[in-house]
């Protein structure tokens, strides 16, 4: 081949790569992205929304801002329907919590499921705690326990949606030893714990984080945790299974999750972006703050948690009695 048909062959290559699909090449966001949360504004997935952006802009990862979008209703259902409305629109991605897999099991109506979705990354689990009142004659979850089997219903607990993990711990534990008692649903965390505090339930299940610092004050006893290993910060405080309950409770995870048909190279870009954000300074703080496990997973390792914790889901709620719709 002479040196004019190496040129021609040059030009030619040179020329089909320049007119090569723009999906070849990385993906980056061209405008702000709305990031779907579904709760209100101070509530959970709001609090780590705006954690996420803080510690996102604080490590400059991003060309564009992210802006909360609160799509609250239907413990999730509303803000899920949402993202699938969305279906491969790139500047859209929303938080998921346990929530969003328990809801479409048992409620007609939350017919938008994780699978319809696109999960991104799992982020971090939550641990939690079951307390009473620092004056309540309950010392141990045994005794609470006991109490209940002795006058069925006329304790109480206090909770957000009865689906949601603080609900399912009371449902294995019924389920387990045959106690029973009332749940009652609160709207926002403070509510739960004003009516602990103020006597109008015995107990409830809480974040480690808000916890502590009711703990530090004498307001409140924990009497178990919610983990599969004590916690750094309650290390004297027996887990389930150690205070002698050897139940299945599914963990409360928080992750970031796209809407339908997201391209390979966009769910790319948002698996990075998880990934450098979770060892950014800023989350690192948050996770350590708020007592979470910080636990970062990509997208096919995230569906696998997903489908494991709604595989245990289902078997909890079967074993307690609920009708499952899906």
């Amino acid at each position: 081949m002479n040196k004019r048909t190496l040129l021609k062959a040059g030009l030619a290559l040179s020329a089909l790569m320049a007119f090569a699909p723009a999906a070849q090449a990385d993906w980056k966001p061209t405008r702000p992205i709305e990031l779907v949360v579904h709760t209100g504004p101070g509530a959970g997935s709001d609090v780590m929304g705006r954690a996420l952006i803080a510690a996102i802009e604080d490590a400059k990862l991003l060309p564009v801002r992210i802006q909360i979008s609160n799509k609250v209703g239907g413990g999730g259902a509303t803000a899920a329907a949402y993202l699938k409305d969305k279906k491969g629109d790139p500047h859209v991605i929303g938080l998921f919590t346990s929530v969003w897999i328990t809801n479409p099991l048992v409620q007609q109506e939350a017919n938008v499921g994780m699978r319809d979705l696109t999960p991104v990354g799992l982020m971090v689990v939550e641990p939690a705690l079951f307390v009473v009142r620092a004056e309540s004659p309950f010392k141990t979850l045994n005794e609470f326990i006991e109490a209940a089997k002795a006058a069925p219903g006329k304790l109480k607990q206090s909770g957000g949606s009865p689906l949601a993990r603080d609900a399912l711990v009371r449902t294995v534990l019924q389920a387990k030893t045959g106690a029973r008692w009332a749940f009652i649903s609160f709207p926002s965390g403070g509510e739960r714990i004003s009516a602990l505090l103020g006597g109008h339930v015995d107990a409830m299940v809480i974040e480690p984080a808000e916890a502590g610092e009711l703990m530090r004050s004498g307001k409140i006893r924990a009497v178990a945790q919610v983990a599969d290993t004590r916690l750094p910060d309650f290390k004297e405080i027996p887990t389930l299974k150690e205070a002698g309950f050897d139940v299945a409770s599914p963990p409360q995870s928080r992750g970031v999750v796209g809407p339908p048909d997201m391209a390979p190279d966009v769910l790319k870009f948002y698996e990075d972006l998880v990934r450098r954000a979770g060892a950014s300074p800023g989350w690192q703080k948050f996770v350590n703050d708020g007592l979470f496990e910080g636990k970062v997973l990509g997208s096919k390792e995230t569906i696998e948690f997903l489908g494991n914790t709604e595989a245990n889901v289902r078997e909890i709620l079967k074993e307690a009695g609920v009708k499952l719709v899906r």
